[in-house]
């Protein structure tokens, strides 16, 4: 994982087929907001473990390229390609340094993993992989990207076109903002995370932070063709965008499901399927150690395609916690108590599958860390479930070693923290990205409480030991919700306009989940030298998905708990899961109880908050 930028300076642009400005003038830079210094220092926290940068000059003839060895902060006026690379190394045997410049000249700034649709060696690293492919791509980068299977983004510079590429993949888990050049800043930017300086500096001119500097950038893939029109003095870059070249991945952007509305006799069979489940339920599962995933009694009353969903999430699972692909980077040594894997735990339904499945896919001689986040103590809805889910992971794995990791926090004392997460947020700007940004910072960063597995909670007596996450790796649940109706509002549109119109929200949730999720809870998580990962939104897995019945996915005609997210419910109790798999919704900001500290702190009360619908309030 990445921390990646570019500072293009001195070129008009062209951004007439994006349905932007036209080709806007060159201003002063004296309005500037941050410097290249305070963009570097924003993705060194991503990428701690190298830092780079390059320059490149452009002419009418060709290109120039020179390091940027003394860090200058001012750009100069003559056309220049700024790029900086920051590294959290999680692949390769030896250290990579970013940008990666190759013997053509081209250069390439890249963060993202291959999980699949490249084949890459468990001693490669997946930069230098995509440097290779991209070298002798002659052309037509869009088919090698449109390949990988996996989160990424990109920025590459092509020498023999003078084209720069760059983009974000399909789904948007990896961030990339940008600033299109304006009138008053005529850059062209593009960062994986705001820099702080840049809220400090508006805020404390304008009163306010500058609102509409970054965006998210769409996904997809981008280029800017630089040239000289009539042999002229100044370099013009005309922005396009291109199509993705994967059939497959079309399909899974367009997200269509074939199976939208059920006939009565569908309906009839899924019926008797959950009244069979609820016995089961019922019934005396107190010796059950585990169920198999194949075979074996207890199987029956689960439909195949619970089998089929469960078979794509511990394959991707595997592709996210293999020991051979992330811990072979020279500058990390293997450890005995090393923990290479956490999980981001509430003990729901998505994360409790989650753990369950990293148990069966991760070497049992390393422990797991669960991140739980409090800001009221043991009381909170998720402590409480995340308590009893470690019990039950006992149950199922009482040979691993779980570590539930509590961490506690008091809104009223992270002012640092709030303003932090400010700028990892932009540019989502509400109470509720704000709480859940909060929320996802503290729980990624590991700072907590460790209990032995028979230690008693005493209230307001700390018997646990003081610990901090080391795993690098956090898994998360994202996208379960949306792909398998888990949202209130999902239950609200199938009640108003029955399957058609659950089946077009939840297809709205999925082609949105880019712009409103993925992007600020990938900044917020890898600002503490962490990645995220997400086992929900594997390529291999929506497919899956995709290829379900709707009824079979949810059935919202059924009470909450039962029907909403039915599927995960299933696959759940094939892994011996029972008491998750009853478990309802609950987001995080409710289920930490940030979002009622937030309202008292902001709002004055819950009531006073709600009265304002005080979660899609803008923070002034």
């Amino acid at each position: 994982m990445c921390g990646i930028a570019l500072i293009i300076s001195g070129i008009r642009f062209d951004l007439s087929s994006l349905l932007l400005d036209t080709t806007l003038p060159l201003t002063n830079f004296d309005q500037l907001q941050f410097t290249a210094a305070d963009i570097a220092a924003a993705l060194l926290r991503r990428g701690p473990d190298s830092l780079g940068s390059k320059k490149l000059r452009l002419h009418s003839s060709g290109s120039e390229i020179k390091s940027d060895i003394d860090g200058a902060e001012e750009e100069e006026e003559s056309p220049c390609m700024h790029f900086f690379g920051a590294t959290l190394q999680l692949r390769g045997v030896n250290p990579v340094l970013q940008p990666l410049v190759d013997s053509s000249k081209n250069v390439l700034i890249y963060n993202g993993e291959i999980f699949g649709g490249i084949e890459i060696g468990s001693e490669e690293n997946d930069g230098e992989v995509v440097m290779r492919l991209l070298g002798g791509c002659e052309g037509s980068v869009p088919n090698v990207v449109s390949r990988i299977k996996g989160p990424w983004a990109i920025i590459y510079w092509q020498e023999s076109s003078r084209t720069l590429w760059f983009g974000r993949d399909a789904f948007g888990r990896r961030s990339l903002l940008v600033h299109w050049p304006t009138v008053e800043d005529s850059r062209f930017l593009l960062s994986s995370v705001s820099p702080v300086a840049s809220n400090e500096r508006s805020s404390a001119e304008n009163g306010t932070t500058k609102v509409g500097f970054w965006e998210e950038l769409p996904c997809g893939i981008y280029s800017i063709s630089i040239d000289a029109p009539d042999y002229g003095m100044t370099l013009v870059g005309k922005v396009k965008k291109h199509e993705w070249t994967n059939a497959m991945l079309e399909e899974l952007i367009q997200w269509e499901r074939t199976f939208v509305e059920p006939q009565t006799e569908d309906l009839h069979i899924s019926h008797c399927e959950t009244l069979r489940g609820q016995h089961d339920r019922n019934s005396d599962t107190s010796d059950i150690v585990s169920l198999p995933c194949k075979s074996g009694n207890g199987q029956s009353s689960i439909p195949v395609p619970a089998q089929t969903v469960l078979a794509a999430l511990k394959e991707s699972v595997l592709r996210r916690s293999s020991l051979h692909t992330i811990f072979q980077a020279g500058t990390h040594d293997m450890e005995k108590d090393l923990v290479p894997v956490a999980v981001l735990f509430s003990g729901g339904l998505d994360s409790m599958i989650i753990a369950a499945l990293l148990h069966e896919c991760l070497d049992p001689s390393y422990e797991i860390d669960l991140l739980n986040v409090s800001f009221d103590g043991q009381s909170v809805p998720d402590r409480i479930s995340a308590m009893a889910g470690v019990r039950e992971l006992r149950k199922i794995a009482p040979l691993r070693k779980w570590k539930l990791v509590e961490i506690d926090a008091d809104l009223s004392k992270l002012a640092f923290e709030t303003k932090c997460v400010l700028s990892l947020i932009n540019p989502a700007n509400t109470y509720m990205d704000l709480n859940i940004g909060i929320s996802l910072w503290l729980a990624a960063g590991g700072d907590g409480w460790v209990y032995e597995e028979n230690s008693k909670y005493t209230e307001g007596n700390r018997l646990g030991v003081k610990y901090k996450s080391e795993a690098r790796i956090v898994l998360v649940g994202s996208g379960a919700d949306e792909q398998c109706a888990g949202y209130g509002r999902h239950r609200t549109k199938y009640r108003s306009g029955s399957w058609l119109r659950l089946h077009e929200e939840m297809k709205l949730d999925m082609q949105r989940i880019w712009k409103r999720n993925l992007g600020r809870d990938d900044r917020c998580i890898s600002d503490t030298g962490k990645e995220a990962r997400f086992p929900f939104l594997d390529e291999d897995v929506i497919k899956t998905l995709l290829g379900i019945p709707l009824w079979e996915v949810a059935n919202l005609d059924q009470p909450s708990g039962i029907g909403d997210k039915k599927i995960l419910r299933e696959v759940a109790k094939l892994l011996g899961l029972h008491e998750a798999a009853t478990l309802p919704k609950r987001a995080i900001q409710f289920g930490t109880r940030i979002a009622r500290e937030s309202n008292r702190k902001n709002f004055g009360s819950n009531r006073a908050a709600n009265q304002a619908s005080a979660g899609s309030v803008v923070i002034h």
